[in-house]
Formats: structure tokens, sequence, C-alpha cells
């Protein structure tokens, strides 16, 4: 009831603020010339992701290139001089006599490795943390992230998110994560645009994304824009590479799990460039003999993806990019005593289409097609039997986005979506023999729309606030057969809907608004709320995210979750922006959260949501966050205290209980230190408190059959975990066009034995005449070193 009066109340605001910015707009008619252009780096002619112009002697206005390097400025007539800064990069200084409309291009420089160097380019805007309105919003530099150690010394993204305050791992070396209590579906995970629905390797033990093919990793958990919808918790944004438009480049590494190399290069110099990486692991290869000497000789694993760019400028108001991903998992396991195969291949196949245009210099278009692929099996022969099992999501998605400058003070998003669902939850085919069995498929169709507008304004110096609205509606369409049963859950009739038949909408309003209030140079407070609403769900019965998870659309049974989140923080830096510190608050409501039954085992040809059971779920909890941004020691410490708890009526007597993604205690403090140009240092200290997890009480032998009894849902939990990390680089020193590094990493240094599962084992005994059992604690990752090579020329 409350948060349907604090919604009613958002919308009322928006609409009043609304009226504020056509009267701001038209009061300010004097406005009159622009200043607009792309920021790029000077090697390689990649847009500058997030660069910032602003006034260099009051800083009283500024703004950001967005996603393509684009910015704009609209300015009363007159002389300005003005300063264009991003981190990494020397500032540049310009004066402009804006007495009509100007388009500014520059090219940026890299500055050089010293620390001392580091200071002066970085400390220039480095508190954008303060100035900005986001909650929440952190940008993430590969460059930092190859300096950390790295699990078999592969270099991992979704890993080193997982270090930042309000963000946990969803399992011992596995690259899923959770973000401020939400699950693993409630987190939108974007690779150019296109949505990614499974993001490991190695049952997710390593993520799909290539660290040499990523250009840019924006990760959003508090104070969703109104750009982005469909999940709850938070966003990953991972934009790749375009492409050297300069020189060709080759960017490698050779490591004991897995070699990648890149490829980049213009095809026309300035005006058209491409960009392919690949990378194999081979571990399993190594081990084929040994392998091929047991009786699971013919076993086999192995990864692979492929990243894939091509861009072409036809002027600076058109320009063109197509870009695709392509991943694979091949398990073939065999165990030849028992004339038993299981084939588990798995992966995403994306592709994303995209046309920038400008309609003038105050307004930016980008349209977009997209389709992604994802598609599970599992396998399974004996002797003469073999069963296949399938599952998977494909989409098909268009979409405008608009960014519009009016005036310095104003910046504003709209824009509008549509996307075609095809969910497969299961499929199944199986013969005997020479006897082909009917195959069984549920296959669910969906359309999705959506429309945004969202507002960045700057109503006083000391007052910024980011207000947005998004609209969105999910139609379930047939064809589609709706099973009825009666009290007994025996089915006592069908519907059939044909193709393109509306079955189910749902649709809603999402405002989100923050708002950040300066209170002096160095710090400021910040607010936020968001209302989001999710329609796809992954529902597990286990504990991970692992492949086999379903991914199931809203429909006719199954509403859409719903969540508001509320945040408030308190953002400080020291020592001319050395470091930067803040503290944030949220609060976060989940309504419709979905889960199997207890006990339930989902069965072929029937709807997985016909075990599902519903409830409700909240999240909240404090995020402490330090970080030194330069000089030859630096690195961040992070540390939430939080509480995420579940209701289900139907569940644990209807009583709250700690979710499976509830951390009480979460701590990482990572550390990277340049000794010297050859070498650098990393190091990284986890601390968590152990998982939640349902505990047997009691065991009976019924009909010659052990039945456990269960206590209360997630009332135990595991031994907390801890785990340090430490790795060196050294680098050689620079040739004219060949550079190499060599990476000597220790997972676990002082090993260790956290727990990855517990299993059971009952022995009856003769003697006492009873039944025992003994719970056993299982540990995955020991100390594990690992070296790796890398080039670039």
């Amino acid at each position: 009831m409350k948060d349907n009066r604090a919604f009613k109340a958002m919308i009322a605001v928006l609409l009043f603020l609304s009226c504020m910015l056509l009267f701001s707009l038209e009061s300010k008619a004097q406005v009159k010339y622009t200043l607009s252009g792309y920021l790029k780096d000077a090697s390689s002619g990649e847009t500058l992701i997030g660069a910032n112009v602003f006034d260099a002697e009051e800083r009283s206005f500024g703004a950001t290139t967005n996603l393509y390097g684009f910015y704009s400025l609209t300015l009363p007539e007159g002389k300005y001089k003005l300063e264009f800064s991003y981190i990494g990069y020397e500032s540049v200084f310009a004066e402009i006599n804006l007495v009509e409309d100007v388009n500014y291009n520059l090219e940026m420089k890299l500055k050089g490795f010293s620390a001392a160097e580091e200071i002066v380019v970085r400390a220039e805007r480095q508190d954008e943390n303060v100035n900005s309105a986001d909650m929440g919003k952190v940008e993430l530099s590969v460059d930092k992230i190859k300096n950390l150690p790295a699990l078999l010394g592969e270099v991992d993204v979704l890993k080193t998110i997982q270090l930042l305050p309000g963000v946990m791992s969803s399992g011992e070396g596995n690259s899923g994560f959770y973000v401020r209590g939400g699950g693993p579906d409630q987190n939108l995970i974007l690779l150019d645009d296109a949505t990614v629905f499974n993001t490991g390797h190695l049952l997710g033990f390593f993520s799909v994304f290539n660290a040499d093919a990523i250009k840019n990793t924006t990760l959003i958990k508090g104070g969703m824009p109104a750009q982005y919808g469909g999940r709850l918790s938070s966003v990953l944004d991972i934009s790749m590479k375009d492409g050297n438009m300069k020189r060709f480049q080759a960017t490698g590494g050779i490591g004991l799990l897995s070699s990648r190399l890149t490829l980049e290069g213009p095809i026309k110099k300035e005006v058209s460039s491409f960009m392919i990486s690949g990378r194999r692991t081979y571990a399993f290869e190594l081990a084929k003999p040994g392998i091929d000497r047991t009786d699971f000789a013919g076993t086999s694993y192995y990864f692979y993806d492929l990243n894939a760019k091509v861009n072409y400028r036809f002027s600076d108001k058109d320009r063109l990019y197509l870009s695709g991903y392509f991943g694979r998992d091949v398990l073939n396991y065999k165990f030849n005593n028992r004339d038993l195969e299981l084939r588990m291949p798995y992966g995403n196949i994306t592709t994303t289409l995209r046309w920038n245009h400008l309609f003038s210099n105050k307004l930016f278009m980008n349209a977009s097609a997209i389709y992604n692929d994802y598609q599970f099996k599992f396998g399974f022969g004996a002797q003469d039997f073999d069963f296949t099992l399938e599952s998977g999501v494909k989409d098909a998605n268009f979409k405008l986005d608009f960014d519009y400058y009016p005036i310095a003070t104003h910046k504003i998003k709209f824009g509008a979506n549509y996307t075609y669902h095809t969910f497969i939850p299961n499929a199944a085919s199986g013969s005997s023999g020479e006897v082909e069995f009917e195959g069984i498929e549920n296959r669910q169709y969906a359309h999705e729309f959506a429309a945004y507008v969202q507002d960045e304004i700057d109503l006083a110096d000391w007052l910024k606030v980011n207000l947005g609205l998004r609209w969105s509606r999910f139609q379930q369409i047939g064809p589609y057969e709706q099973y009825l049963y009666d009290d007994f859950g025996i089915p006592r009739d069908t519907i059939f809907f044909d193709r393109g038949e509306t079955i189910k909408a749902y649709q809603g309003l999402e405002p989100r608004a923050s708002a950040r209030v300066k209170l002096n140079n160095v710090s400021s407070m910040k607010a936020g709320v968001s209302w989001n609403a999710q329609y796809l769900h992954l529902v597990s019965i286990g504990n991970t995210s692992l492949p086999a998870d379903l991914w199931l659309p809203s429909n006719v049974n199954v509403e859409p979750q719903r969540g508001v989140q509320y945040s408030v923080g308190y953002f400080r830096n020291f020592q001319e922006n050395m470091y930067e510190a803040s503290i944030e608050l949220y609060y976060k409501n989940m309504k419709n959260q979905i889960r199997y039954a207890q006990g339930y085992v989902p069965e072929l040809g029937v709807d997985p949501d016909e075990g599902f059971i519903y409830g409700s779920g909240r999240s909240f909890g404090s995020e402490f966050f330090l970080r030194k941004n330069f000089g030859d020691l630096n690195g961040w410490v992070g540390y939430t205290i939080s509480k995420t708890d579940r209701e289900f009526e139907d569940l644990n007597r209807g009583e709250r209980f700690p979710a499976k993604y509830d951390r009480t205690h979460d701590l990482s403090v990572v550390l990277s230190y340049t000794l010297s140009e050859n070498w650098t240092f990393g190091g990284a200290f986890v601390f968590g408190t152990g998982t939640a997890f349902t505990l047997p009480i009691g065991r009976y032998l019924i009909n010659g059959d052990i039945v456990y009894e269960y206590g209360d849902v997630n009332s135990y939990r595991i031994k907390d975990y801890h785990r340090m990390d430490l790795s060196a680089t050294w680098k050689s020193s620079k040739k004219k066009r060949w550079d190499s590094s060599w990476t000597f990493s220790v997972y676990n240094i002082y090993n260790r034995k956290n727990t990855f599962f517990i299993f059971y084992d009952a022995e009856f005994s003769i003697e006492e005449q009873q039944l025992n059992t003994k719970a056993y604690s299982v540990a995955l990752f020991p100390i594990i070193p690992s070296v790796t090579y890398n080039f670039k020329f």
C-alpha cells in the first residue's frame, strides 16, 4: 500500500517537473549556439565513452560523451575556455569563440605510466562520483582488471565486479553474481546491447567475456536509468572494441587453461575498421593421454568463444556497426565399464547491427537490430538407448535510442524497443535401437514493448536531478495449450490458442528518479528510487546458476516480478581526489518471487510453472567503499552488511527465511602496486558470511528407503568463506612494435578449504540397530598457481 502511494507521488512529481522543463526551455531562449563533436583515442581512433567536457575556469557547466563518444553543449554566444578530460589521458584545453554552431572533434593522447604524471591527468575530473546524480554506478577499466590475480590466469570481468560492495559471488570460483539480494536472473547483462542469458564457461567457473575484446564495462546496481528495463537488481553493460582505425594490431596470451588472440586494424584508415578475438581451452587435450588409460577414455571437454566487429564511418553524421559473439561449451563424458555416455553442449550467439545518425548537433540517434540465441542440450546414451533434453531462449529485438541536448542544463534521453521472444523450457527426444520416440516440446512465445524518457537536469550548481519514466508491456501469444486442472491436480480440459493470439498481457509504468545535493566541492549527498518490472524468470533447483536452469516467461500462470528500490548515500573525496569514499544505504522490496515447491521434481511434457510457488522478498543493507585512484599503490576496500529474506505462504510455515543470496558480511580488499616500469604486483582478499542452507534433522527407513525430514528453510550456514590471491606481472622493456608480459598468480594462497557443497552419507549399523548419517563438506579449489604469457604488437 505504501509502495502504491509512493508510486503515484513519483508520477505526480515527474509530471510537475516535465512542466518545469518546458518552462525552463522557453525561459532560456537566448541560448543560440551548439558546440558538439566526438572524442577519440589518438592511437587507435576508438571513441571514448564517458569523457568529460566542461568549463575550465568556473566549472559551472559541462557534458559527458555517450556510448559512441558524442558530446553536445548549447551555450549563449561568447568566448569559452574548455577542458576535455578522460581518465588516463592527457587533458586538453581549448578556447572556443561561440558565434555560430561549432563541430569540434578531438583525439586525446594516453598519458605515460609514472605516478606523478597520473596525478596530473586523473585528478582533473576524478570528482565525477561527487558531481553526478548516479547511484551505485561503477565504471571498470580493463587495464586495471588485468593486473589483478585470476583463477588459472583467466582474466575475468565478472569475477572482478564480485569484489565491489553490494555484489556477491554465487559460489566458489563461480562467475555468477548476486546484487543487493537479488537472484542471478535479476541482472541484465548486455554485450553490445544484446542480452546474454548464460554468462559462464565450465559450468560457470569462467565468464564468456574475453577481456581482450572489451572496450568498456559499466555496472549499475542502484537507481537504474529508464533506458534499461526488464530486471529488478542491476545492469552490466559491456561494449566491445570497435577496432583500431590507425594501424594493424595483435594482442594475445598463452595460459595453462587456454590461449587467446585478438586482431584489429583499419579496413580503410579513419573510415572503417575490424576486430576479431578468439579464445579456446586445451587443458583436457593435455590430460587426454592419462584419461585414455582409464575407464573414462574418450571423455573430453573444451570451450571456445569468438568476438567480431566491423564498423564503417560514412561521415560525421552516419556510422554503421556490426558485431557478434559466438561461444560454446562441449562436454562429452564416457564411462566405458557401463557403456554410458553423457553429452552437454551449450552456448550463446549474439548479433548486433547498429546505425548512428546525427540529425543535428543537438539530436543523436542510435537504431539497433539485435538477435540472440541461447541453447542448452543434455544427451544421455547407454547401449542402444539414447535420450536428449533441450532448452533455450531466442530473441529478435529492435530498438531506437535518442540523445537530445536542448541546453547545457538538460540532457534528455528517449526511445523505444520491441522484442519477440521464443522460449523452449524443455524439449525431449529419444530412441531405443531403431525405434524413434515421439519428441516432446513445450514452446512459448511473447511480444515485449517498452518506451522511455529521462532527463538529467542541473537545477542549480548544488542540485542535480535525473528523472525517468518507462512504460513496458508483455504479451504471451499463441500457439499455446493451456491445461485446466481440477481440485485434485488432474487435467480436466485444454484451451487451444492460435498463432499470434494474445493469451495474457501485463503492462505498467516504471518511474525512476535520483538527485545529488552538493555540500561543497568535495562532498555530496545522493538519493534515488526506482520501480522495475521483470517478465523473464530463471528457475533453479540448486543453489548456483547452471546452464541447465530454465528461462521462462511471464504467462497466464506466472505474473511478472515487480520491485522497488530506495537508496541514499554520502560521497566524499580527499587529497585532491586521490581518495574517494562513499556510504550507501538501500532497501529493496520484491513481489511475485518464484521458486519450485519443496520436493518438486520437473516432469517432461508438463509445463514447468505447474510446480511453482510464489512469494515476496526484501533486502536492505549498507555499503562502504574507499578507493585510492592513482599513485604507485592503488586499489579499494569494499564492505557490505546486509540482510536478504524471502516469504512464501507454502514454504516454511509461511514464515520469513534467509534467501540463498543472503550474506550478512561481505568484505573485499583489492590492491595493485607498481614497483617499477617492469614490475606490478596485485592482491585480493575476500571474506563472506557462509551460505544459508537447509539441514536434515531426522531420517527414517520406510520400505527399505531412507527418507529425510528437514528443518526450517535455510536455517543453517556453512562455514564463513575467505580467500587471498596474489599476482605479479613482469612487463618487458617497451620495444618499437612488440610488448610482452608474464603474469604469475596464486589463487587461494593459504589453501583455505572453502566449502563448495555438502553431501550426506547414511549407513545402517547392525550392532546399534540404527541409521547413522554424516554430513561431509567438499572443497573444490586448493591453492592453485598459474602463469600466463601476454603479448601485443
